[in-house]
């Protein structure tokens, strides 16, 4: 946008302004629903549509008439180690977003992985700073290249679940700015996004959603950002704390601290209608940018050219693949030699490509590693499958093999809707209801179908959700009753319920059954938006777990290769929740061992948005890490495993060989307080800390490819760093450049390492490639808590260029004096 066309529109702002009264202004501060402000037709303002994300576009509705393209975890867009990959992701997502009707992503999440037990651990993006900050800031230009605005969330220090609208995080000054700022100033600063979410959490005493000093001094004052303060839903929590401290928007609605609560605060004198107007103009400004506000014209008039979701998706995926073992080059496999391959575990049938909670979308499909491999193995090769263990004793929504539909009635059982669902799941939250169904004439919801079994027994049955229920299947009824709230801890946890099992029925396997899960919506249960969230939910039969794993040994002792996917689930890995621990759920390892033994070509596949222990890792052949890969995981899976791709990804946290090694594993607040006495030593900074601390699995910045790279120069200034490598294998290959900085003595304390540039080059065998780096700013400032500033600290530091953290070929002096 010109200087004219900005003075332009903030005079079309100024003009709407002018006709808007107290209450008109007071509700465009406000949700008028779960996801919309309110429209204002006479001053040409359009309702502004707001939608979650990072890996989707979801929509006004959770439902899977409207699909979505489903990319690759925030991890997995991490362990790309590439800005202009993470800004198409962006503008994908923009494409998405344009398409339904949607204005405001809320997304990305750059909270750091302070601890790896952090329950949204999958929907970050590293524990280092910088890279956190140079991912996100490429995500949000996608974003907005698009004329979508991006939502960076969650600010600040929303690093874990437990206690998450309560916890007062005591994080000292320093720590503050150098680690859990940094990426938010990074992005603000670069990338001048258009809305920032302000988090649930305290940081030192006081609520994010009314912290005068983080989201006024230091955000907007400090650093110059011009957008909307959005609370997270739910978070505000005073109608003059947050306007006073800085917050624009409070959602979701109607109900809320702003909309009439925050006119009548400023006609009883408590609170100044200049501030009002301050955030009104915010939201204006937003308006204009997004091309909802007559007049001025967007921000960007015209869209880039259209991207293919699903080529994205499976580029993405291949190059966030990380090889962190591949011994005696077992990978790839050569598609001519290949004879019998077995595949194990079930996750290679039911992948698991995304992470639950806000981050959840519909793809329209979804790509198994069993998919994947079917479709590019040579017609020569033998595909056995087996699926080795199981990942839960709990019942979990109806999914495969399943076809629903929920048909919605009034009090006289007329039919309101009937609609088809892609699982068990029904989650309608405010207005997110079916065409032609209100709150108030919904009687009951009935999720009914057909069931047509995969295996022969018992299958298990059960209900998600609170109310009155009636589950039936095949004729017979399993449960009919009422489920009360229980003692969840986190609100979102206790207004849908937990998994109960209701009964069992013995089923044969291809036989179709009909089922129903029957709910009657209740209208007097409090709850802060009309919701209507239940499941209907299934387990498969259960067998021998000896008998599971025998299975699968004899399948990888008749094979050329075994694959083995192992995986966590949403019970593991959710938002509302911090994990215990860092085992693989069921007997997974047991299950790895004996496939191990059995043949030594074994292939480990980790299906998984954080770190997991693998006890086993230095009996297998490799370890392919693929974090949750999004819809077309499997066929990048497939791709990387023959050789069509390479697993270009490398580590953007470090994983622990055992949690008791890891630095930081409290995440549990004592008296409503968690202390972050680590100070700025998260992640491979506190792994260098302790002298004698157990090595982890695999450090920071770690991966391998199909071919090896020499480093033979490396020039530096104190801004930029030249680096030339050379490709010494036998294949093309794509080689990401670290660079790292470290003082050659220090007079403060400080990490012994940090990271300070990267870039990725590709070179065919024998070719070089030399990559221009521009190092990080303040690359050797420490916040002074004394001064309250920035202050460089005079030395000698060695920067060095490698492969990761602990593999760094090349170094360089630097002076400051």
């Amino acid at each position: 946008m010109t200087a004219d066309e900005a003075a332009e529109a903030e005079a079309r702002i100024e003009a709407a302004f002018g006709a808007l009264d107290l209450d008109t202004k007071a509700r465009l501060l406000a949700g008028q629903d779960m996801w919309t402000l309110p429209a204002v037709p006479s001053i040409g303002l359009a309702s502004l549509v707001m939608s979650d994300g990072p890996v989707g576009v979801r929509g006004v509705r959770w439902t899977a008439d409207d699909p979505s393209v489903t990319l690759p975890s925030p991890t997995a867009l991490a362990a790309c180690w590439d800005r202009d990959l993470a800004r198409r992701a962006g503008r994908l997502l923009a494409q998405e977003a344009r398409r339904k009707g949607v204005h405001v992503l809320l997304a990305p999440t750059v909270n750091l992985h302070r601890s790896p037990l952090g329950g949204r651990h999958f929907e970050a993006y590293s524990e280092d700073p910088y890279l956190t900050g140079e991912i996100g800031a490429g995500y949000v230009r996608g974003v907005q290249d698009g004329g979508v605005a991006a939502t960076v969330k969650h600010f600040v220090a929303n690093d874990a679940e437990t206690d998450r609208f309560t916890v007062d995080n005591a994080v000292p000054p320093r720590a503050l700015r150098e680690l859990y700022l940094a990426p938010f100033e990074a992005i603000v600063k670069c990338a001048r996004p258009w809305a920032v979410m302000a988090a649930y959490n305290q940081v030192n005493g006081v609520t994010m959603t009314e912290h005068r000093q983080l989201q006024t001094e230091v955000l907007r004052d400090e650093w110059g950002y011009d957008g909307v303060v959005v609370s997270d839903w739910f978070a505000a929590r005073s109608t003059t704390g947050a306007l006073t401290g800085g917050l624009d928007v409070a959602m979701p609605g109607p109900r809320t601290v702003y909309g009439d609560a925050l006119a009548a605060a400023v006609r009883a004198g408590e609170l100044d209608e200049a501030l009002v107007d301050r955030s009104v103009r915010r939201v204006l400004r937003l308006a204009a940018r997004v091309g909802a506000l007559k007049g001025p014209g967007p921000a960007v008039p015209h869209p880039p050219e259209a991207l293919d979701g699903e080529a994205l998706a499976r580029e993405i995926a291949h190059r966030s693949f990380v090889l962190v073992r591949n011994e005696h080059d077992v990978l790839p496999l050569d598609p001519a030699r290949l004879r019998r391959v077995a595949l194990v575990g079930p996750a290679a049938r039911d992948a698991r490509v995304l992470g639950g909670g806000s981050a959840q979308v519909f793809p329209a499909r979804t790509v198994s590693p069993l998919d994947g491999l079917t479709a590019a193995l040579p017609d020569a090769a033998t595909l056995t499958y087996a699926p080795g263990a199981d990942l839960s004793d709990e019942p979990e929504p109806a999914g495969p093999g399943f076809a629903l539909r929920a048909v919605c009635r009034d009090p006289s059982g007329a039919v309101l809707a009937d609609v088809p669902l892609p699982s068990g799941q029904i989650q309608w939250v405010g207005t997110d209801l079916p065409d032609g169904v209100a709150h108030e004439t919904l009687h009951t919801v009935e999720v009914t179908g057909t069931f047509t079994p995969r295996e022969s027994g018992d299958h298990a049955f059960g209900t998600r959700g609170l109310g009155a229920f009636r589950l039936t299947v095949a004729g017979r009824v399993l449960y009919d009753g009422t489920q009360e709230a229980g003692g969840e801890g986190d609100p979102f946890e206790a207004f849908s319920g937990s998994p109960v099992e209701r009964g069992t029925a013995r089923l044969a396997e291809g036989s179709p059954v009909e089922v129903s899960l029957r709910h009657t919506v209740d209208h007097e249960r409090p709850a802060p938006l009309p919701a209507v969230v239940f499941s209907l939910l299934h387990r498969p039969p259960r067998r021998d777990p000896d008998e599971l794993i025998a299975e699968a040994v004899e399948a990888a002792r008749a094979a050329d290769t075994a694959v083995v996917v192992v995986a966590t689930t949403e019970r593991v890995e959710s938002e509302g929740f911090d994990r215990a621990d860092l085992r693989l759920p069921g007997r997974q390892d047991d299950l790895v061992r004996a496939v191990a033994a059995a043949n030594p070509r074994t292939v480990v596949v980790v299906n998984a948005g954080a770190p997991v222990e693998m006890p086993w890792r230095d009996e297998v052949a490799a370890v392919l890490l693929t974090w949750f890969p999004g819809q077309e995981g499997g066929a990048a899976l497939a791709d990387v495993l023959l050789g069509a791709e390479e697993p270009g990804g490398r580590l953007p946290t470090t994983w622990p060989a055992a949690l008791a090694d890891a630095p930081i594993t409290t995440v549990t607040p004592t008296d409503g307080e968690l202390r972050y006495d680590e100070g700025p030593f998260i992640g491979y900074r506190a792994w260098d800390r302790v002298p004698g601390r157990p090595a982890p699995a695999y450090p920071f910045g770690h991966g391998l490819g199909y071919t090896t790279w020499e480093y033979e120069s490396l020039i530096v200034t104190p801004t930029t760093a030249r680096v030339r490598v050379r490709n010494t294998g036998a294949r093309p290959g794509r080689e990401v450049i670290q660079l790292y900085v470290a003082p050659r003595a220090d007079l403060v304390e400080r990490p012994a390492r940090w990271l300070v540039g990267f870039a990725s080059v590709t070179a065919a065998p024998g070719g070089c490639a030399e990559a221009e780096v521009r190092l990080a700013p303040r690359l050797f400032d420490i916040w002074d808590e004394k001064t309250g500033a920035w202050t460089a600290v005079p030395g000698q530091y060695e920067i060095r260029a490698g492969r990761s953290l602990t593999d760094t070929r090349l170094a360089v002096t630097l002076e400051l004096d």
